[in-house]
């Protein structure tokens, strides 16, 4: 196994990423920015290395000094966690270049499915079912409104190299297609260097419902369940859960079967999740993430399998130690994403200092964070303050412990969107299982949130004296404590 691995990450991710390393006996290697300098993943680190100021272009994107720190520090290889360079072509190539292990797959893997356009056309020869649409990019609008017509409204005009819900737009009609087409190649344009789009058919009342992947070395991939992620706003998901309620054992193989095949038909190795829409018995593929996805904490709630050490395995040059027959699953596992946003503001972020925090625990809880009651949520990055897991027997049971969890979770100091989830997870079309990716417009959901917030303000303002009277109390031991110190020294003089 490696001696010593870089993280090219922060927050939750690096430590979760280090925490597998840990177990195998890996020494770490944390990056910080100025923002960082006192973050929880810099202490837990063996090692870390300042790389410069805090906005993400000149520290977490940089990637000659990341290498820098690598070659540096003895690291023998780099895990890119999620986010920031972790789909990046350029920088996986340019690790391999300089020696350096890239914990992930190959940056020609990476470099397909990083443009939607050649992942279509590459799914397309590889059999796997993708949405109607255009082959290539689109030229001018003139042509991008003829398409249209001729798939039929509505459809969805989407960045060739976006990610992250951003670069899409959903047209309904040929009306105000022209300046919708504008808006995302001009989105495009600024966020990712490339104004290129391209058409599809917009399926209707859809499913998110993606497939998590392994694959070594060696030619052989699995899959590893799938995970339900149609609980969106603006494209990203905040709560995900595995496994989805809409499958069965047929479609599961089936679907599981056309993610290997993607896999296979661009030299997949690592991690990676295949991602599909799901419609009325009908799905289609959507992207390839080129990495481990925020979510896989569920997938090992219900499989066992430590997917972020599989991934270290897997770097390392071992050959994948299980079979397709022999995986399985018990339970029911749910992920809500703790987030300092305000979901009655549109999820506006809410950066700022954590002024009180308590994580939930108990039977079949589970918390990834890497914030602490002190902690400032930085402007600079995603809002994400952990991801919260909850695993039943059956579904039922996940949701309710996942209640009781949020009603147990106190962060104070930041607007959160535990009152989102709160509302979420009291929905009876929730409870029955029956979601698709509009699901928070569908069922005024904010309205929902904006009683939840009513509920909770009352149960706050209690929960803050009660913390207040306790932090007196507490003041006045430490005072009586230290002054009779204070008179027993003055005895002994």
């Amino acid at each position: 196994m490696f001696k010593k691995v870089l993280i090219a990450n922060r927050g939750e991710i690096a430590i979760r990423a280090m925490r597998a390393c840990r177990e195998l006996g890996v020494q770490t290697v944390a990056v910080y920015s100025e923002a960082d300098k006192n973050a929880l993943f810099a202490k837990y680190a063996d090692e870390a290395y300042y790389i410069g100021p805090a906005p993400s272009s000149q520290s977490y994107l940089n990637i000659d000094k990341i290498l820098e720190v690598a070659l540096e520090s003895g690291a023998e290889a780099i895990h890119p966690g999620y986010g920031f360079l972790s789909e990046n072509s350029i920088f996986a190539r340019k690790c391999e270049e300089a020696g350096i292990v890239f914990i992930g797959p190959p940056s020609k893997a990476i470099e397909q499915m990083g443009s939607k356009i050649a992942a279509r056309n590459v799914m397309i020869k590889a059999g796997v079912p993708v949405v109607p649409g255009t082959e290539g990019a689109v030229a001018s609008k003139e042509e991008a409104i003829e398409t249209a017509d001729s798939i039929g409204y509505p459809v969805i005009i989407k960045a060739s190299a976006g990610g992250g819900g951003i670069g899409m737009k959903i047209v309904h009609s040929k009306e105000g297609f022209k300046t919708a087409f504008h808006s995302i190649q001009s989105v495009a344009s600024s966020a990712f260097g490339d104004p290129t789009v391209f058409i599809e058919k917009y399926v209707e009342e859809p499913r998110h419902i993606e497939f998590q992947i392994l694959a070594d070395k060696y030619g052989d991939v699995v899959y590893v369940m799938e995970r339900e992620c149609s609980i969106q706003r603006r494209h990203q998901k905040l709560i995900e859960e595995a496994p989805s309620p809409v499958m069965t054992p047929e479609l599961r193989k089936e679907m599981g079967e056309t993610a290997v095949r993607a896999a296979k038909a661009i030299g997949y190795e690592n991690a990676g999740t295949v991602e599909f829409l799901y419609s009325k018995g009908e799905y289609y593929f959507l992207e390839v993430n080129t990495r481990l996805q925020v979510e896989h904490t569920i997938t090992e709630m219900i499989t066992g399998i430590d997917l972020a050490k599989q991934q270290l395995r897997i770097a390392w040059g071992e050959k994948l130690p299980f079979r397709q027959e022999d995986i399985t699953y018990r339970g029911w596992a749910i992920e809500c994403r703790i987030n300092a946003e305000d979901p009655l503001n549109d999820f506006a972020p809410s950066p700022g200092k954590i002024r009180r925090y308590r994580s939930a625990g108990g039977p079949g809880i589970r918390v990834d964070s890497g914030v602490h009651m002190g902690y400032t949520i930085s402007p600079y990055y995603d809002s994400m303050i952990s991801k919260l897991c909850a695993w039943g027997q059956n579904r039922e049971e996940a949701i309710d412990r996942m209640n009781r969890a949020l009603y147990e979770y106190v962060v104070a100091g930041v607007t959160t969107n535990i009152p989102f989830h709160k509302a979420v997870l009291r929905n009876e079309s929730f409870r029955k299982g029956k979601l698709t990716t509009h699901f928070i417009d569908d069922h005024n959901i904010i309205e929902d949130v904006r009683k939840v917030v009513k509920e909770d303000s009352t149960r706050g303002a209690t929960l803050a004296s009660a913390l207040e009277n306790r932090d007196q109390k507490i003041a006045a031991i430490t005072a009586a404590v230290g002054s009779y110190m204070k008179a027993a020294d003055e005895r002994k003089k």
